[in-house]
């Protein structure tokens, strides 16, 4: 597509520093919290303080979100996507007018950017802005430049000729067109069905759980499963409502699934599936198909045990009702896995302050890439919350490769999903100049207060380093083309860097570098890592296995049409080969899958991802996560080329050789049992 909108929600979960200069308001190396004093370098300073100054900054000259001067109020965005447009249409006339060949290319990408730069920004800016004007027209600039790209130039400028049509007749272009464009209505539609709450009258729930709910009037709200709920009936009601299939949103499915297939069928491919896998790793549903089942096979004992674990927690604390059942497993591996290992997050937390993380960070990107993060004060207006902090990404060599905004605190109306959002993508322009690439980065912590810093759980640590592992895989990408730059690859690859970095911060070599207890600087004990790492193998057969389901769910939807089920049926049928409990009547869980959407016929790629990671981990890393060669090695061999290499040259090129279908299977299997710490020891 023109705009490759960078993944917008790449965690759609899943996802580095050296002391140095910048604008940190006079904060120098340390900070002081409860009388305390611990030193940090300038970029572990600038997120263990609140940012100072900017408000003071009141006759400065407004600069623009993201420095576009245009973007110093809302009416800018009109004036943005006008220019934006015009570029367009330059372009297009310039295209019509140049013989196919290497310039015509150039100039889809220099069009792509034109349209990208606004677009993309814009497609941020609706749900993250805290001030209403600006996300409304910021809204109105998506709704127009995607007009203008299904009206003008849909038919013509597709970067992909082939999955897009274009060696169609003008009738068939049409309809491949046509076809897209309620693709993309039925896509939103579904999409906000997904997370619609289900309102059913009160007296229809026992009394004794009513508190755990929200009501409105005489009726009952659910919003969600209820996953973790203690009371194993509030589990079941939430599950059995909130899964209760909806009429409305079961047809939307079935015309998105049917007309996926009518397009695919239209473009010259069997199946919706065999389009969408060209160009990735696995390259065709048949391959996936085989992955799924050699992973399913291997996994099948070991989820045999998980489940009798689980059965015999339940039936320790629910004995009159031991059966096992889809609500079951999420609650009950929680509690063996507290009652196995004191991992109770409010241990860890005075460890991981956020500054202490982002200086982790700081410290492993320097020693593999030779790469620091300096803390830059942004512009008067560049941002759009006071908390935002600006990150200038500098090579010890090569200078500044990027820009990296941390919108990393909660607020109100911000969406709760940890995300990687590409605002520019980088390309060489015709001038022989990098155009550098701009990226936001989207968590949800907890802000400090005037005597603690950011705390951060092992799990909000664990997120930022895998968020961060995208940014870096944006910054470190030097393609020719925005339209393959960072992120903007092979949906199984994509999440590749950002897997591997969560290996990274859970190895106690790198931990170590960086987790201090905020108030007295000791180091996070080795036997804690240790026991938080061994609390995440409880039951990771059984999610592995649940991940198989899944993906094998999507790749049916997306197969063969007309289905030979309904979709419930090929649920419930998929659900009892591939996972093993039973499927509960009257349920329509596939109507909640909002996956399928974003990654239709792509949801086994987080596993083929981790696959990926687990092996670059384990043959370049495992024996020294900060080997510089192995860093310099995954830059120029997988980081650098975005979605402009065949991803399987590029995972070759780094494992330096060709793995196979078992090999992936092997590595994500071995993850379930390798002891690393173990592997130090003997190491050692």
């Amino acid at each position: 597509m023109l705009c490759s909108r960078g993944l917008g929600g790449l965690r759609a979960r899943a996802a580095p520093l050296r002391p140095g200069r910048a604008g940190l308001g006079g904060l120098g190396a340390g900070i002081r919290a409860r009388g305390v004093s611990t030193s940090w370098s300038p970029v572990g300073a600038a997120f263990n303080v609140k940012p100072q100054g900017r408000r003071l900054d009141l006759f400065g000259e407004r600069r623009g979100l993201f420095g576009v001067p245009e973007l110093s109020s809302p009416e800018g965005f009109r004036i943005a996507q006008e220019n934006a447009l015009r570029k367009t249409d330059l372009l297009v006339e310039r295209a019509r007018c140049t013989p196919p060949g290497p310039q015509t290319v150039l100039i889809f990408d220099e069009l792509s950017d034109s349209l990208c730069r606004v677009a993309d920004l814009a497609d941020f800016v609706k749900i993250a802005h805290p001030e209403p004007a600006f996300r409304e027209a910021a809204e109105e600039a998506c709704r127009s430049i995607g007009t203008v790209v299904e009206k003008r130039v849909a038919e013509l400028f597709m970067f992909d000729f082939e999955i897009s049509g274009i060696h169609l007749d003008k009738e068939k272009r049409k309809r491949a067109v046509d076809l897209n464009v309620k693709i993309l209505d039925l896509s939103s539609t579904f999409l906000m069905g997904t997370n619609f709450p289900t309102k059913i009258e009160k007296h229809l729930l026992p009394a004794h759980i009513h508190h755990n709910f929200v009501f409105t009037g005489d009726h009952v709200i659910i919003d969600g499963l209820h996953a973790e709920a203690p009371d194993p009936l509030v589990r079941e009601a939430a599950y059995k409502i909130f899964l209760y299939p909806n009429a409305d949103q079961l047809k939307c499915l079935e015309e998105l699934l049917s007309s996926r297939d009518l397009l695919a069928k239209l473009v010259g491919y069997s199946t919706y599936s065999h389009r969408a896998l060209q160009g990735t790793i696995a390259k065709n549903p048949e391959t996936v198909m085989e992955f799924l089942e050699k992973l399913s096979d291997k996994l099948s004992e070991r989820t045999i045990k998980d489940f009798e674990m689980i059965r015999g927690m339940k039936m320790k604390l629910n004995p009159q009702n031991s059966e096992l059942m889809p609500w079951d497993p999420p609650y009950y591996s929680g509690v063996i896995r507290a009652e196995r290992y004191n991992i109770e997050p409010s241990l860890y937390c005075p460890f991981f302050s956020l500054g202490a993380c982002m200086e982790g960070l700081n410290i492993l990107f320097n020693k593999l890439l030779g790469i620091s993060l300096y803390a830059e004060q942004p512009a008067k207006g560049e941002v759009w919350c006071e908390d935002v902090r600006k990150l200038a990404v500098v090579h010890e060599s090569e200078g500044l490769l990027g820009y990296v905004y941390c919108d990393f605190f909660q607020r109100a109306d911000k969406p709760h999903q940890d995300c990687h959002f590409t605002i520019r993508g980088g390309r060489l322009k015709e001038d022989g100049d990098y155009q550098l690439p701009v990226v936001v980065l989207m968590l949800n912590l907890p802000h400090s207060s005037r005597n603690l810093p950011t705390l951060l759980t092992p799990g909000m640590m664990e997120n930022l380093f895998h968020e961060m592992g995208h940014a870096m895989h944006s910054m470190l990408g030097r393609t020719r083309y925005q339209h393959v730059t960072g992120t903007r690859c092979p949906t199984d690859f994509a999440e590749v860097p950002s897997i591997l970095m969560e290996y990274f911060a859970n190895d106690y070599r790198v931990v170590n570098q960086f987790a201090r207890h905020y108030q007295t600087g000791q180091s996070l004990p080795k036997n804690m890592v240790s026991r938080l790492c061994e609390s995440k193998k409880v039951c990771a057969a059984a999610d592995m296995q649940l991940q198989v389901f899944y993906a094998t769910l999507d790749q049916i939807y997306h197969g063969k049409h007309p289905l030979r089920k309904s979709t419930t049926d090929i649920l419930k049928e998929t659900q009892e080969k591939f996972y093993g409990l039973p499927y509960v009547p009257n349920t329509a869980w596939q109507l909640r899958f909002s996956h399928l959407v974003g990654y239709g016929a792509k949801y086994y790629s987080y596993l083929m991802s981790r696959a990926v990671a687990s092996m670059v981990w384990k043959e370049c890393f495992l024996q020294d996560p900060f080997n510089r060669a192995a860093g310099e090695r995954y830059r120029r061999e997988m980081l650098a080329h975005g979605g402009g290499k065949e991803p399987m040259l590029m995972v070759q090129g780094m494992l330096q050789k060709c793995p196979s279908i078992d090999d992936f299977v092997s590595a994500l299997v071995s993850d379930l049992d390798l002891d690393f710490e173990t592997f130090l020891m003997d190491s050692e």
